[in-house]
Order: C-alpha cells, then structure tokens, then sequence
C-alpha cells in the first residue's frame, strides 16, 4: 500500500508551458480523497509558484524545496534547513563575478541574483516572483542553496568539479530547455534525506512511498524509496532506476502514477 507520494515539479508536475495538467489535479485529489499524503519535492525555493502547487497538493503538509535544502510543514510552520558553509559562497561569488556566469543565492524565503542576463530574467519568470537583480550580500538569513543556471557544455564541466562538503545535482526544466541547472546544498542534503525526513514525521515506512521524478537531482529520493517511478520524457539515469515509468508530462503522465497508487489503498 502506498502511503506517501513525493512529486517533483519541472518536468514532472510542470511541463513545458509552465502549468499543470488538468488531469494532474484531478487524480491529485483522487489520490488524496484515499488517504495518500502528497509532497511536493522540488529544487524551486518555498515561494512563487513551487509554494502554490504545495498547497494545492496538501495545505496542511509537509513538503521539499531547495533540492532537500528546506523542508516545510505549511500547516503548522515547522520547517528544517541547512545553510551551506560560508567559504564555498564566498568562492561562488568571486566565480560568478569574474566569469559573468548565472548564480543565483537561496535563503528558505527570498533569493537573490546579481545577473541581468536573459536566463536570469527567464528563471524569475518560471518561479512566478519579479526580476530584482541585487547584490548577492543584500540576502539577508542564512543560504541554504546556490544554483549556476549554464548551457549544458559549462554544466558538464561543473558536475565534474569536487565540492568538498557539498551535495551537487543537476536538473532540467521544459521550460528553459537549452539551460541547465546546477544546484548546490550542504553534504547530505538531498531530495532523498529530505523524503526520509517527512516519511519519518508521518510515521510512514518508505516501503509505502512512492517518489515521481525526471532528472538527475531526483536520484537520491528515486532510490530510497519503495516505489521508485519515471516520467516518460525522463533522463536516462533515472529510467535506469525506476520500478516503473508512466506517461510524458505533456500527457499528464504524472496522473497515472497517482491513479495507479491509489488503486493500492483499495
């Protein structure tokens, strides 16, 4: 019986329009009207449209941004996060302004890039909050992840480099498909630790838990889980893991994973 399902966004929940397929939400509350706890499970910070789509899947649960990095609770306001070490963002800064590449900063409620390039004006757009290009020292609060927007040649050559005492993943959305997204967190923060985190506060095994996801920094969830499943437009490394794979999510194909885990609760 599957008990928790957490869902990733771009890619999965969002295609390349930007909106959720209508079958999406109608299999959402099937699944909910039979007793499954959905989380949302993103690398898009908790505001904006990410923080939207939470509280439509559950506005009382738990759910993952940040790529594992805040994990919320938007009934109670509970929340956990992991800021990450102050000498590699002082190394991201310097990169960032000598070389003119996208970085972006993130504290668990607003984030902050210096860039006004069209990438970053493009990536205000797709989180749903306006473009306000600052100096990465005005973010007030702790950082808790970093986040290089490049072409996929640069990402290449960043997924190779060593972040001692960091977690890196990559992911991709339809939306901006020509760039890449390189997010950074503290050691050990991931989309997985951050599943087992609410799998635990809910009292759920994570035999009974489903995760839904399309890229790489969907792997530590896809793998701990007991129910690992792919979307049909899903990279390779994430086929290769799954126990099931269902539709594209031009098709709503996120749907039928929510169906078919509901059919387990009959």
């Amino acid at each position: 019986m599957i008990r928790l399902i957490g869902i990733d966004v771009d890619g999965t929940l969002v295609g390349s329009s930007g909106t959720v397929h209508p079958l999406v939400w109608e299999a959402a509350s099937h699944a909910r009207a039979a007793g499954i706890r959905l989380a949302l499970c993103s690398g898009r910070p908790a505001f904006g449209l990410a923080l939207e789509f939470a509280r439509r899947l559950d506005e009382k649960g738990w759910h993952v941004f940040q790529n594992g990095a805040s994990v919320l609770n938007l009934g109670d306001g509970r929340s956990q996060s992991s800021a990450i070490p102050t000498r590699w963002l002082r190394t991201f800064i310097t990169r960032a302004r000598e070389t003119g590449q996208v970085l972006e900063l993130y504290g668990n409620s607003e984030y902050v890039v210096e860039s006004t390039a069209p990438w970053a004006r493009e990536h205000a757009d797709l989180l749903g909050v306006p473009f306000h290009p600052r100096p990465f020292e005005s973010l007030e609060g702790e950082v808790v992840r970093a986040q290089w927007l490049l072409s996929p040649e640069a990402a290449l050559v960043a997924m190779r480099e060593t972040y001692e005492g960091l977690e890196v993943a990559q992911s991709t959305s339809p939306v901006m498909s020509e760039t890449r997204f390189v997010g950074l967190t503290r050691e050990g923060v991931n989309k997985g630790s951050a599943m087992r985190t609410i799998a635990t506060a809910l009292g759920v095994d994570l035999a009974d838990v489903m995760y839904v996801g399309d890229s790489g920094n969907d792997l530590a969830a896809l793998r701990i889980v007991g129910h690992p499943v792919a979307m049909g437009n899903a990279d390779g490394g994430v086929l290769s893991v799954a126990s099931r794979i269902v539709g594209d999510v031009e098709e709503g194909g996120l749907a039928e994973a929510l169906r078919w885990a509901a059919s387990t609760t009959a």
